[in-house]
């Protein structure tokens, strides 16, 4: 099947982003955003989704957060559908759903051809961190759309923000890892009743 990796770059008046993305890794990751937070969870991703993920973004404004996370988003979201050319061979639909504590999130993910997203979170506070929670959402929604997959995340259970968020980026990882794993038994074909993912 070939290296399944992506190099994407954007530059923006408002985000400076530069990313590496290899879909059979292990799980390692090389992330500066300038949040803490966002950095740790996108870490999550990587390691529990076995992706390689290198990134270094910046945003013009300190203050800037909306763009610099949106931007990151649509930059994963690219690179991943890079990374999968025309889909060949990955089983295509998985999910995931992880516990942190009392914490407890569904991922579920179709590698469709067709970005949707349903986000169902809510948080007690405005922030994790040094990450505003409406981000959140807005994060999985762009990823969704920009890496052309159908996207459900939920929040069942939790009242620790951090846990919440933390579990729900968990699970977007193991279903990531989940979807985009190849299946033998396909010998690389397109896992669609139409011959094609578009």
């Amino acid at each position: 099947m070939g290296e399944r990796k992506a190099v994407v770059q954007r530059e923006t008046r408002e985000t400076k982003i530069g990313l590496e993305l290899n879909l059979d890794g292990k799980g390692e990751a090389n992330i500066a955003t300038g949040l803490g937070m966002f950095d740790h969870l996108l870490e999550q991703v990587a390691r529990h989704g076995l992706l390689d993920i290198t990134l270094e973004a910046s945003g013009n404004s300190a203050s800037d957060q909306h763009h610099l996370v949106e931007d990151v988003a649509l930059c994963l979201g690219q690179a991943l559908g890079q990374a999968l050319g025309e889909r060949r061979g990955i089983v295509r639909m998985a999910h995931a759903i992880v516990p942190m504590d009392e914490a407890l999130a569904l991922v579920a993910m179709d590698l469709s051809g067709r970005g949707h997203a349903v986000i169902e979170s809510d948080f007690a506070g405005d922030r994790v961190g040094d990450l505003p929670t409406t981000l959140i959402s807005h994060f999985f929604q762009s990823l969704a759309i920009e890496g052309r997959l159908n996207l459900h995340a939920r929040l069942l259970a939790g009242s620790n923000d951090h846990h919440k968020v933390e579990a729900l980026f968990k699970a977007l990882g193991r279903a990531l890892d989940g979807a985009t794993r190849l299946d033998e038994r396909l010998q690389g074909q397109v896992p669609s009743t139409k011959g094609i993912i578009d």
